[in-house]
């Protein structure tokens, strides 16, 4: 354990947290864009251990939160038909549809199955010649490249019984959304280092020569996140928008080009639109029309199927960083883990789960942060 216990010494945690409070000299708004480093922050307490002038908001680093509601709705329509074989990570099983969840689909008959790789998908699709095996093919750049070489294994082994339902979103556009809209509040941003191990981040170079906000490539442990609060601290403090990157020892510049060139040979940049949020241009990627055969909406018709998210969830807002969970009216009443009206309160990254999971709605009415 000492590889982990080494970024999760309190000692040190207090040094940066000194350094921060010694650093600050006016109001700052720093985003992370990634779920996971959500719920270290609010389960650490790092988001309380800050001085008040600097405020910690949410971006939209859930892969499941931000799935459109309408590819949820085609999801639930695929996987009730008898001839399917519907597979999917965990975490997408209890994301509520329009008017169900595929846990729901599995509970009344559906052939629903959750798997840890797309490519065990592929070697059910060699399994059951008669039955038709789709994955569904959600998150951000870390997950794409096993997506992607389940659909090139299926294309080599010439699989006609293997497809697969994409919602691959890509971070910079998101960001590029989040700082171009007239609402915004965030100043800096801390980026996933996950993201970054696959796509390096000379992606981000334009994001911040264009909108001068610095950007700091992050780590998960406590002790990266406060390393990565004190360096974009500090470059706003000096008034620089710098791109750094705190998670050397896993992340370089370039990633990992033999993913990326798998990507470029799969997938191609698209139009995408994002739960909550809307469509963000080329923010998605979509299969190449060499691998269109293996496309889930378009081997069984769902793609004009559509929905409306729900008017009393406010994720959308949440995940801009113009909210907080405990700003919505149905968290933790109308809305909780047993019953979620919104992905983020059921998805394992979701920011309303970290909120309610570790108590932190109660505090924020008690006036402490």
């Amino acid at each position: 354990m000492r590889f982990i216990d080494e970024y999760r010494s309190e000692a040190d945690a207090q040094k940066f947290v000194q350094a921060i409070q010694r650093l600050v000299t006016r109001p700052w708004t720093i985003m992370e864009i990634c779920g996971g480093q959500t719920h270290t922050l609010i389960k650490s307490g790092i988001d309380q251990l800050l001085p008040e002038a600097v405020t910690l908001v949410h971006g939209p680093g859930c892969p499941v939160c931000v799935t459109p509601l309408e590819l949820i709705d085609k999801a639930i329509a695929i996987a009730r038909r008898p001839e399917v074989i519907f597979t999917s990570f965990g975490d997408m099983l209890r994301v509520p549809g329009s008017e169900t969840d595929l846990l729901s689909v599995k509970a009344q008959g559906g052939d629903v199955r959750m798997l840890y790789s797309p490519l065990d998908a592929v070697k059910l699709a060699q399994k059951h010649p008669d039955r038709q095996v789709v994955f569904f093919a959600v998150g951000f750049e870390t997950t794409a490249p096993a997506n992607a070489m389940a659909v090139w294994q299926a294309g080599q082994l010439g699989l006609e019984n293997f497809s697969i339902l994409c919602s691959h979103v890509l971070v910079p556009p998101a960001m590029e959304a989040i700082l171009s809209s007239p609402l915004n509040r965030v100043q800096g941003f801390l980026a996933a280092g996950h993201v970054c191990t696959v796509m390096g981040y000379w992606e981000y170079e334009p994001v911040v020569a264009n909108y001068r906000a610095p950007i700091v490539i992050t780590g998960f442990e406590p002790l990266d996140l406060l390393q990565g609060i004190y360096m974009t601290l500090k470059a706003l403090e000096e008034g620089r928008a710098d791109l750094e990157n705190q998670y050397s020892r896993a992340v370089c510049r370039e990633g990992n080009q033999p993913a990326q060139q798998l990507l470029a040979q799969v997938f191609e940049v698209c139009d995408r639109q994002w739960r909550g949020i809307g469509m963000i241009p080329r923010s998605g990627y979509r299969l190449q029309p060499q691998f269109a055969r293996f496309d889930a909406e378009q081997r069984f018709a769902v793609a004009d199927i559509t929905a409306e998210e729900s008017t009393i969830c406010v994720a959308g807002k949440i995940m801009q960083g113009l909210k907080k969970p405990c700003d919505c009216a149905a968290f933790g009443t109308l809305c909780t883990p047993e019953h979620p009206v919104g992905a983020p309160m059921v998805s394992s990254e979701g920011a309303c789960a970290a909120y309610y999971q570790y108590g932190r709605a109660v505090q924020v009415e008690e006036g402490t942060r």
